[in-house]
């Protein structure tokens, strides 16, 4: 695609808050998207995120197709710490435990129509994510990011190995070094992170972006 064909297609991007008619396509693209369905959040998933946090929730339209989306709540991340798994900070994915004070924003997750990729959507729901943490003023974004490529390096490295290869740019790993290119740097790497993640065999990278406008509250 040429530069031009990009920057017109770019335009016809349209970056909204999710709205109930919604969840059905957002639903299906889910699991186009992850590929394995014990992974990919369900139509009950998406009304309680829905109910509980309409602002954290953005879908992208093309040409009146959903082509992307993201799910988000609020915390206080020292309520749970860097050895949390993604059933404890998501509640599963139902987000009950949305709190409303909560300084932190987590990413529970972002997924792309794979017939819509190379458009710049993972990009747009990035930036979308950063403008909320700005405009509640939020310390930063915090999420477990997959290693989807690491089962096919995990016999001839560890997880540390191949998460440094990764940062050093030596192997690319879809998730993590997109990550790492949209301004996340790595917290942590964390074990028994997401239940059947069997290409990440379970791991999961602690990614954080800092909210540089973040002012504390007196």
């Amino acid at each position: 695609m040429s530069n031009i064909g990009a920057k017109k297609e770019e335009k016809k991007l349209i970056v909204r808050n999710t709205r109930w008619e919604d969840i059905e396509e957002i639903t299906k693209m889910n699991k186009l998207g992850f590929g394995i369905p014990e992974i990919a959040f369900k139509r009950e998933h998406f009304e309680s995120q829905l109910q509980i946090f309409p602002e954290g929730q953005v879908c992208i339209e093309y040409d009146g197709k959903i082509v992307g989306s993201c799910s988000s709540l609020r915390i206080n991340f020292e309520d749970y710490g860097e050895n949390h798994t993604f059933s404890e900070i998501a509640d599963d994915g139902f987000i009950r435990n949305h709190n409303p004070n909560g300084k932190h924003l987590y990413g529970i997750e972002v997924v792309v129509h794979p017939d819509y990729r190379h458009m710049k959507i993972g990009r747009k729901l990035y930036e979308e994510r950063r403008k909320i943490c700005q405009k509640f003023n939020l310390k930063g974004i915090l999420f477990g990011g997959r290693l989807p490529n690491y089962h096919k390096y995990a016999d001839n490295m560890s997880v540390d190995e191949y998460v440094k290869h990764v940062i050093d740019q030596k192997i690319y790993d879809p998730v993590l070094t997109f990550q790492l290119r949209n301004g996340f740097r790595l917290r942590k790497i964390m074990p028994n992170y997401l239940l059947h993640d069997h290409e990440s065999l379970e791991y999961a990278t602690l990614m954080e972006w800092k909210n540089p406008d973040y002012i504390p509250e007196k």
